[in-house]
C-alpha cells in the first residue's frame, strides 16, 4: 500500500499486507484519491478476486461503489506521477520517503480486531478509545493513539513509550499545555505564506514548549525518550541538541517579528469626536500582528492621519453639532450628528431640518455653507442626510491610504517570516508531532492512573532454540478487568490469566467469554504499544500480531452466508499466525452443521496448537472433546457456574477443566421468550435421551460486588466577593503567590509536626508548594493522591480546597467563566484525612495572616479542624 501526502511531499509504502489490514487502513484514513494496480485484475488468490467485472471479498467490498482508478507499472512512480498531474506540483519537486522499515513490527490490526475493541468506533461495542485519554483531550492526541493501536510499534518503540510513560506517572513539576498544530496544516500555512500572527503565536508556543522540557530535569529525560517515537511517527530524525537549538532560532525570530501579549505600542486611535467603532473596523485587522519597530513609519502616518482627520472632524462638524443642540423644538426640529457609515468605511455628518432659516452669522452658519451630499466611490449620493466636506474627504483619503500602507507592510512582514521559517519545516512539524505524543501520553497515564491501570512487564519472544532462561514466552495477567469497566468505582469482576500456550475455553450463555476475550486482546495489544493495562500486574510478550476474530455476520452484496465470512476471516488468521502471535476466536463454527463444524474447529485447534502461538479458542461445541484431537499444549478453560437458591448461575471467573452447562433455557427465559417454549424445549432436550451435566470443577462461594460512585463537588466562588476592591497593586500576583506559599508551607508544616509527634502519622513528610503556571497543568502524579491547593483569583483573593484528582479539579475550575488563566498552589498530602485537616486549617488561618479568601466560611462546616481560634491582628500585604 502506497500513500502520498501531498501537502507534507511525503510517501510511505507498506509491504506484507493481509487484505484485513489494507482494508482497515482505508477505512481509518482520509484519502482524496484512490488507485488500484492493475495486477488486482489477475490476483485469484484468497478473496481477492478481480476481472473486469470482478467481485468478492473484504477489498472489493471496501472499494466498491467509490471512485477509483486503474494503473500499472512501478507503484511509487506512477503514484507520485499522478500527483504532481492533479495538484500541478513541479516535476522537479522530491516527495520524502518516510517508510519506517522494520522487521520486527507487528502486524498492522486486522479489521476485525480493530472493530471488536472499539479502536474503530462500532455500534454496540465498548470503545477501546473512550477509555484510554481523559474526556477533555481529543484531536491530533487521540489520533496518534489510535494509530499507535492500529500499528503497533517495534519492541525498543514500545519500550521507549513505555519508559516515557513511567516517568510521567512520576513527574511533581508542572507541565506545559503541549500545543497540538497538525502537521499538513502547518506545511499548508507556510508554504503558502497564508500564516497570521495568531498562528505565529502557536508555531512559537510549539517551539516554547520544547525548550521548557529541555530546561526541566524531569520533562528533559521524557523529551529525550521521545525522540524516537516522533522518528517513527513522521519519519524525520532529529538529534536532540539539533532540535533545541533550531527551537530556539524559531522562538526568537518569531519573538522579534510578532506582537505578542502585553505590548503597549499598538493601541488603536481613539479621538473624542469620531467614533470610536471606525477606528476599530479600520485598524483591528492589523494592529498588534507585528512590532511596530519594524513598520514604525506606516504606523507614524496612520497615527499622524488620524488626528488631522479628528482636527478636519471637529472644525467641519463639530460646530455643526453644537448649534443643533443648542436648538430647542418640541416638535420637528433640527437633528445632527457626526455617524460612522460602516458600509462605506467614512465619518460623515448625519442630519436633517439643521438649515438656517435666515442667515445671520450665527455660529456654526459658516461650516454649514461648507457641507455637500456624501458621495460612494462610484461618486453617487449615498442619502438626503449624508453630508461631508472637502476637507474631512481629503483627511479620510489620506487616513485610508496610510492605512493601507500599514496593512500590507505587517503583511509584508508575515509573509517574509513565512517564507524564512520554510527552511525551517521540518523541525516544526517534527516539533509539533512530539508534543501532540506527548500530551497523548500524558493524558493516558493520568486517565490510567485514576482507573488503576498498571504498567506491564514488556518481554521479547525468545526463539526456540534459547533455553538458557527457560520457557518465558508466557503471558501473565493478574487482576485483569474489562476495559469498559471502572476498577476504581469497584464494579468490575477482574480475572487471572496464566497463558503459556492454547486454552480451549468453554462456559455458559452469558458466562463472559466474549468479555474475557475481548479484555486480553485490549491489555495484549496496550501492552505491546507500551501503554498502560486494566490490571493488577501484567507480564505481556511482544506478540507480532494480535488477532480476535469474533461473531461474523453474512453479507448479502458479495452473495456470502455468515459461515463463509467466518471461514474467510479464519483462513487470515491461520495463514499468519506464527508462534510470537496471540489468537482469540470466539465460539468458532457455529454457523454450519454442528457435527462438522466441530471438525473443522478441531482441525483449527490442532493447526494452532501445532503453530505453538497463545490465544484462546471459545466453543459450544462440546463434542470437540470426543475427538481424537492430536494437542500436544491445548489447556481445558472454562467461565466457572454456581449453584444458588437451586439454579445454575455464571461467576464469569476463568477456571480449569470443561464446563458443558450453556445456560440455554435460563437464557432464553431471561430475555423474554414464553414459558410455553421453554418447556417445550426442556421436554425436547429430555427426549434426546442426552446427560445432562452440569460441571463447576471449582466451586466457590458467590460473590457481590458493590459498585462505588464517588461524587465530588466543586466549592461554589460567591459572586458577592466580586465588588470588593484589590488589596494588592496591579501585577503583583507573583509577589502574592510567594506569601501564599510562605504562609502554607509553615501553617502546614506546624501541623503535620503536630500530628507526627502525636502519632496519627508514620513519618514525617516536607511540605513541598509546587505552582500551576496559566498555561500548565498538574502532573499526572497528582492523579490518586490527596492534596491541598490554593487558586488564586483574577480578583486577587483565594480559594483554599482539597481533592484526590487535582487535574480534574483544575479543569472544573477554569471552566468557569474568567478563570481560563487561573494559577494554583499544591501541596500533595499523606491521605484525604490529613488533607481534609489542612484544608479546614489554611481556612482558617490564612484570613488571619492578612490574606482574603472566597470560601472563608467553609472552615466552620468541616469535620477536622476547628473555627475557634485564637484572636491575631490582621495585617493586609502591600
Amino acid at each position: 500500500m502506497v500513500s502520498v501526502l501531498e501537502t507534507m511531499k511525503t510517501f510511505s509504502s507498506e509491504d506484507g499486507l493481509t487484505e484485513e489490514a489494507i482494508v482497515t487502513k482505508l477505512r481509518t484514513c482520509r484519502y482524496h484519491h484512490l488507485y488500484l494496480h492493475t495486477s488486482l485484475r489477475q490476483n485469484s488468490s484468497g478473496t481477492s478476486r478481480w476481472g473486469e467485472f470482478g467481485e468478492g471479498g473484504l477489498l472489493w467490498g471496501e472499494c466498491n461503489g467509490k471512485p477509483f482508478e486503474w494503473f500499472h507499472g512501478d507503484p511509487v512512480e506512477e503514484l507520485l506521477c499522478k500527483v504532481r498531474e492533479i495538484y500541478g506540483v513541479d516535476q522537479e519537486t522530491t516527495f520524502r520517503n518516510v517508510t519506517v522499515y522494520s522487521e520486527r513490527r507487528p502486524q498492522p490490526l486486522y479489521l476485525g480486531t480493530a472493530t471488536q475493541i472499539g479502536v474503530i468506533p462500532t455500534e454496540g461495542i465498548p470503545s477501546l478509545l473512550k477509555v484510554l485519554l481523559p474526556a477533555n483531550c481529543v484531536g491530533l492526541p487521540i489520533l496518534y493513539i489510535r494509530d499507535l493501536l492500529l500499528n503497533p510499534p517495534t519492541y525498543e518503540i514500545a519500550s521507549a513509550i513505555q519508559e516515557a510513560c513511567r516517568l510521567m506517572s512520576n513527574v511533581t513539576c508542572s507541565i506545559p499545555e503541549f500545543t497540538c498544530i497538525s502537521a499538513p496544516k502547518l506545511v499548508k500555512l507556510l508554504e503558502s505564506k497564508e500564516a497570521n500572527h495568531v498562528e505565529f503565536c502557536r508555531i512559537k508556543n510549539v517551539v516554547d514548549e520544547i525548550l521548557q522540557m529541555d530546561k526541566i530535569t524531569e520533562l528533559s529525560t521524557i523529551l529525550r525518550i521521545l525522540l524516537e517515537p516522533t522518528w517513527v511517527a513522521t519519519g524525520l530524525k532529529v538529534e536532540h541538541d539539533r532540535l533545541v537549538n533550531e527551537c530556539s532560532l524559531v522562538s526568537q525570530r518569531i519573538g522579534e517579528i510578532i506582537s505578542l501579549s502585553g505590548e503597549s505600542d499598538q493601541e488603536i486611535n481613539s479621538f473624542e469626536f469620531i467614533p470610536r467603532e471606525f477606528f476599530e473596523d479600520m485598524e483591528s485587522s492589523w494592529r498588534g500582528r507585528v512590532k511596530r519597530i519594524h513598520a514604525e513609519e506606516a504606523f507614524a502616518e496612520v497615527e499622524r492621519a488620524a488626528k488631522a482627520l479628528s482636527v478636519a472632524v471637529m472644525e467641519d462638524f463639530f460646530p455643526i453639532v453644537s448649534r443643533v443642540k443648542s436648538v430647542v423644538s418640541p416638535l420637528g426640529g433640527p437633528k445632527g450628528e457626526i455617524c460612522y457609515a460602516r458600509e462605506h468605511e467614512a465619518v460623515w455628518f448625519k442630519g436633517k431640518r439643521f438649515m438656517p432659516a435666515v442667515w445671520a452669522n450665527t455660529p456654526g452658519e459658516e461650516q454649514i455653507k461648507k457641507l455637500r451630499h456624501a458621495t460612494d466611490s462610484k461618486g453617487r449620493k449615498v442619502g438626503e442626510e449624508w453630508f461631508t466636506t472637502i476637507k474631512v474627504e481629503d483627511a479620510l483619503n489620506r487616513y485610508h491610504e496610510a492605512s493601507d500602507k500599514a496593512k500590507n507592510k505587517v503583511l509584508e512582514l508575515l509573509r517574509g517570516l513565512s517564507g524564512e521559517l520554510q527552511t525551517k519545516i521540518n523541525i516544526l512539524v517534527y516539533s509539533s508531532m512530539l508534543l501532540v505524543i506527548a500530551k497523548a501520553l500524558f493524558g493516558h497515564v493520568s486517565e490510567g492512573r485514576r482507573r488503576e491501570w498498571v504498567f506491564t512487564k514488556l518481554k521479547e519472544f525468545q526463539s526456540p532454540e534459547d533455553k538458557s532462561a527457560g520457557n518465558i514466552n508466557i503471558m501473565e495477567l493478574s487482576g485483569l478487568s474489562p476495559y469498559w469497566f471502572d476498577v476504581a468505582q469497584g464494579n468490575a469482576i477482574q480475572n487471572t490469566v496464566k497463558m503459556h500456550s492454547l486454552f480451549l475455553l468453554t462456559g455458559p450463555n452469558g458466562g463472559g467469554k466474549s468479555s474475557l476475550l475481548r479484555s486480553i486482546c485490549a491489555a495484549a495489544l496496550l501492552g505491546i504499544c507500551g501503554l498502560m493495562v486494566p490490571a493488577e500486574s501484567a507480564v505481556i510478550p511482544h506478540f507480532d500480531s494480535v488477532m480476535l476474530h469474533m461473531k461474523a455476520y453474512d453479507s448479502p452484496a458479495d452473495g456470502k452466508s455468515s459461515f463463509q465470512i467466518e471461514m474467510s476471516e479464519m483462513r487470515s488468521v491461520i495463514t499468519r499466525a506464527t508462534r510470537r502471535s496471540l489468537v482469540l476466536v470466539d465460539e468458532i463454527c457455529r454457523g454450519t452443521e454442528t457435527a462438522k463444524g466441530t471438525c473443522i474447529a478441531g482441525s483449527f485447534v490442532e493447526m494452532l496448537d501445532c503453530t505453538g502461538c497463545l490465544g484462546i479458542v471459545s466453543t459450544h461445541l462440546h463434542g470437540i472433546f470426543d475427538l481424537p484431537l492430536a494437542t500436544k499444549n491445548t489447556v481445558h478453560k472454562a467461565m466457572g457456574t454456581e449453584v444458588a437458591d437451586g439454579r445454575i448461575r455464571p461467576t464469569w471467573k476463568l477456571i480449569d477443566g470443561v464446563c458443558r452447562e450453556s445456560l440455554a433455557f435460563e437464557t432464553a427465559q431471561k430475555e423474554g421468550i414464553p414459558e410455553k417454549i421453554i418447556q417445550r424445549a426442556e421436554e425436547l432436550y429430555l427426549s434426546m435421551n442426552v446427560t445432562d451435566v452440569h460441571i463447576s470443577p471449582n466451586s466457590t462461594k458467590a460473590e457481590h460486588f458493590n459498585a462505588k460512585f464517588y461524587a465530588s463537588g466543586l466549592g461554589e466562588i460567591s459572586d458577592s466577593s466580586r465588588t470588593s476592591l484589590d488589596f494588592l497593586p496591579f501585577g503583583s500576583l507573583e509577589l502574592l503567590q510567594k506569601e501564599v506559599e510562605s504562609a502554607v508551607t509553615i501553617i502546614c508544616q506546624k501541623k503535620l509536626l503536630e500530628l507526627y509527634k502525636k502519632k496519627s502519622i508514620s513519618e514525617l513528610a516536607e511540605v513541598m508548594c509546587v505552582v500551576v503556571g496559566a498555561r500548565e497543568q498538574p502532573p499526572p502524579s497528582t492523579v490518586g493522591t490527596s492534596s491541598i491547593y490554593v487558586l488564586f483569583r483574577p480578583d486577587k483573593k483565594l480559594y483554599v480546597g482539597q481533592t484526590d484528582d487535582l487535574v480534574g479539579r483544575v479543569r472544573a475550575h477554569r471552566s468557569k467563566e474568567g478563570m481560563q488563566n487561573a494559577e494554583f498552589l499544591y501541596v500533595v498530602v499523606p491521605g484525604k484525612s490529613i488533607a481534609s485537616q489542612l484544608e479546614t486549617l489554611l481556612i482558617n488561618e490564612l484570613p488571619l495572616r492578612g490574606f482574603r479568601l472566597v470560601n472563608k466560611a467553609d472552615g466552620k462546616h468541616r469535620n477536622f479542624g476547628t473555627s475557634r481560634l485564637p484572636k491575631e491582628p490582621v495585617k493586609l500585604h502591600q
